[in-house]
Order: C-alpha cells, then structure tokens, then sequence
C-alpha cells in the first residue's frame, strides 16, 4: 500500500498503517453548539416576523370583510341608479310615481279602499 500524505515519508506511513481518526469531545461539542446556535437562530427570526404575520393576517380578514361590504354597497348603488333611470323617462315616470305613493304614503284613487296587514306580535303563535 502507497502512502499518498505528502507530509510523512513512505517508511513513516508504513510504519503507522492506517490512521483512524475520532472526533475528540472538544469537536463533539463545537458541532452541538454549533446546531443550537442554527437552531436559535431560526427561533429567533420566527419569534421576530410573528407580529408581522399576525398583522398579516388581520389585515386579509380586515380586507375580505371591506370587499363583502363593497359588494353590498354596488348593489345597492346598481338598485338606485335602476330607480333612477325610470324615473329618467318620462313614459314610466308617472306610473313609478303613482305605485311608490300608493305603496309608501297608503295613497289611493278614489273609490278605492286601503287594506293594511299587520304583523302579529313577537311570540304570538299562528293559527294553522
């Protein structure tokens, strides 16, 4: 066998034989101090950005809930601007006029009679 350590001679290297080499505890430990230094390192970035994630977070659902509310709101804007384009013209506007009246203000023609329903009170029961 040729020793290939450029550092010893030939009859040195046969003389050795093979070299095992073990970790000494120093070594152990450098290692294992060096995995929790790593493992501290990635606690502290998570304890760091969690705030960060969390504000994250509260501000989607805080978004979600403004499109929920903007969504109402446009249909409600698309049902008025409705209202408003038939009272625009002047073929409907006097038929729109004469129903909200007879529907809001309990307005009617003459001869005509006005039939209010009432709801029943809270906690009566229906009859069947």
């Amino acid at each position: 066998m040729r020793c290939e350590n450029f550092f010893c001679s030939a009859e040195l290297c046969d003389l050795l034989g093979p070299v095992s080499v073990s970790y000494s505890i120093w070594d152990k430990l450098t290692r294992l101090v060096m995995i929790l230094l790593v493992i501290a390192a990635v606690l502290g970035i998570v304890v760091w950005y969690e705030p960060v994630v969390q504000e994250n977070q509260r501000m989607r659902e805080e978004k979600f809930d403004l499109e929920k509310k903007i969504d109402l709101e446009s249909k409600i804007a698309k049902k008025l601007d409705t209202q408003l384009r038939s009272f625009e013209n002047p073929a409907l506007e006097r038929t729109m006029v004469e129903r909200l009246a007879r529907e809001r203000l309990s307005y009617a023609r003459p001869g005509e009679n006005v039939i209010h329903f009432e709801r029943p009170p809270v906690g009566v029961a229906l009859p069947r």
